[in-house]
């Protein structure tokens, strides 16, 4: 398995190591639930070292990625990042990703670490002209500082102006003295930045956010605690929510395909499925005992109508939650449903995204 540049760090904080996509990571630290509660009442740590950077530039850079993407870039400004699904011919979702635009003919995508090769390759053979497409993930490492105690911490150890970052908006300067790119993004649902620098600072920087934050409650996160605060907020993961077999449509994303574009890779494909899928992706609460997982069927009056592709026990709701895909006819709010747990039916609620 990989490891990023802080193995040794989780190893020494007595992290449960697990395999994350071909990644050695750590899935938790204490408990999930302590971690959970940490980003959401004071503030986290992450390691994300693991996602991929591909580096997009040249005369021809901007019209390539429009392409290759389902939504538009054309009209944001350096500094600005957009999140998109990549998509193939057939409208299914290759990746889900975050487009920075780093200048006017210049950009860094951030993918998901399963997908990075398969991205890639995907993007090279998919594009032509003044371009240049490199894999830099090497080059990178990542750290996600989340929770409403974020900005306080970061506050400390860089000039960068926190308070005056937009959503979805980046700044390049300096974090205790290193160079950084910082994005005021996050995958929690929390107020919270995601900074990229040097791998061989990444140990150095860790503990300088972790040492600025010990009055503000900071603890370092797992994988487990990012899993269950992304479905609270009913986020999609990739290889759960997302992959080749659905379309944006399906995953409620429709608000990332703008299909006013000339043209883009899918755009023939998602024009005819608009409106001709039959599942869609809604979130549910377990009203009886039991907790959903990945791959549950989910059925009704005993015929089978749906499929889990997340779910867990929400520490901050006190409940049982979980996304699935379901046949439209019995996916409205309210409805009501079974969640096949170990051969035995758990009624369940279909409710409004997000939960939180």
């Amino acid at each position: 398995m990989k490891r990023t540049p802080l193995f040794n760090v989780h190893k020494e904080l007595g992290a449960r190591l697990i395999d994350f996509g071909g990644w050695e990571m750590p899935v938790q630290y204490t408990s999930i639930i302590e971690e959970h509660q940490t980003v959401r009442k004071q503030c986290g740590l992450f390691d994300v070292s693991h996602m991929g950077e591909i580096y997009f530039s040249g005369g021809d850079a901007l019209k390539n990625l429009n392409y290759l993407i389902t939504n538009d870039i054309s009209q944001i400004a350096v500094g600005q990042v957009v999140y998109t699904p990549l998509c193939n011919h057939h409208g299914g979702v290759l990746d889900d990703l975050l487009v920075y635009r780093l200048g006017e003919n210049e950009f860094l995508l951030v993918v998901n670490a399963s997908n990075i090769e398969k991205d890639y390759q995907w993007i090279k053979d998919h594009v032509n002209g003044e371009i240049t497409v490199k894999d830099l993930s090497s080059d990178f490492g990542q750290l996600a500082l989340q929770g409403p105690e974020s900005e306080k911490v970061l506050n400390k150890l860089t000039d960068i102006k926190l308070a005056d970052m937009k959503y979805y908006r980046f700044s390049r300067g300096k974090l205790a003295g290193e160079d950084v790119l910082l994005s005021r993004t996050g995958y929690t649902g929390e107020i919270g930045f995601e900074i990229y620098l040097s791998p061989a600072k990444l140990e150095e920087i860790w503990h300088e956010i972790i040492d600025a934050g010990l009055g503000y409650g900071i603890k370092p996160i797992g994988l487990g605690a990012r899993d269950t605060l992304r479905l609270e907020k009913g986020f999609c993961l990739y290889g759960n929510e997302l992959s080749e077999g659905v379309n944006p449509w399906q995953a409620g994303l429709s608000w990332t395909v703008k299909l006013n574009k000339r043209d883009f890779i899918g755009k023939d494909a998602l024009l005819e499925s608009r409106q001709g899928y039959n599942r869609v992706l809604r979130g549910f609460k377990v009203i009886d005992r039991g907790i959903p997982r990945k791959g549950y069927k989910v059925s009704r009056d005993k015929k089978e109508v749906g499929i889990v592709t997340s779910g867990s026990y929400s520490p901050s709701l006190k409940e049982n939650i979980g996304l699935a895909y379901l046949e439209k006819d019995v996916a409205g709010t309210g409805s009501e449903l079974d969640i096949i747990i170990r051969e035995k039916p758990v009624k369940a609620l279909v409710v409004e995204k997000p939960f939180l």
